[in-house]
């Protein structure tokens, strides 16, 4: 690991120059933080819970359960599980109509334009956009219509589906080094680029390729302890959302 040193963040015209200059030909990209502000995951969560999607005995039981997780008592892994094992006896189609309602009034107005561009950029260049989370896979799917990527490129938090009505049955959960399982089975081992906003993106954000001389690992709004870790590693840091370093 290189020397922790101080790191600049781009520009929005540095941040595109430099991943466009990688010519990728796949990248991966978190979503929440990363394509959008704020985390789907747990806002859908809670709006599930207003709307009755989610029974009350359901609903008393993830309360339980979050809080717990927000002590530190149950791992990051462990309660994006349950956050979509929650939604177990649910119809697929009631699922999904929630998720495109949801997405729609809570998520797509905090799009980060800088990064819808990026990705329509490199989708014109013909690179293979992935798209990774732990947020539920209807949330996920249904976000990035939006930056026209196909439900087969997306590893996100799944259940089993039997006969269209959601079990409790984990398929997948990818975070940490999940994320990079997730990315293994789907045959993705070393991407072009890379791009998380958190802690649990930065095992992903190590099996950037790159380019001679140049990391293809980008930390964008990146929490604090990434930040760290962007600067320890030398991984670009880019700051969407503020209008001195996005100019």
């Amino acid at each position: 690991m290189a020397a922790e040193t101080a790191t600049v963040p781009l520009t929005t015209a540095a941040f595109h120059a430099r991943v466009l200059a990688l010519a990728p030909k796949v990248a991966v990209f978190d979503c929440d933080g990363t394509l959008w502000s704020g985390d789907a995951g747990s806002s859908f969560m809670w709006w599930t819970m207003e709307t009755g999607l989610l029974s009350p005995d359901a609903s008393a039981w993830l309360r339980g359960r979050y809080d717990e997780y927000t002590r530190g008592e149950l791992s990051e892994i462990v309660i994006c599980g349950e956050m979509v094992q929650c939604y177990r006896s649910i119809h697929v189609d009631a699922l999904r109509a929630a998720a495109a309602e949801f997405f729609a009034t809570f998520i797509e107005p905090n799009i980060f334009p800088g990064m819808r561009d990026l990705v329509t950029a490199l989708q014109a260049g013909g690179t293979d956009i992935w798209a990774v989370s732990s947020t539920c896979d209807w949330v996920i799917e249904e976000g990035v219509k939006r930056f026209h990527v196909p439900a087969d490129r997306v590893l996100a938090a799944k259940v089993e589906v039997i006969s269209g009505v959601a079990t409790n049955r984990l398929l997948d959960v990818p975070t940490d080094e999940g994320k990079v399982a997730s990315l293994h089975r789907a045959g993705i081992t070393a991407p072009d680029c890379v791009f998380g906003n958190s802690v649990h993106d930065a095992a992903m954000l190590a099996i950037a390729r790159g380019k001679a001389g140049t990391s293809g690992a980008f930390a964008v709004n990146p929490s604090a302890d990434l930040l760290r870790r962007a600067a320890a590693e030398g991984w670009a840091v880019y700051h969407p959302l503020d209008p001195l370093r996005a100019a």
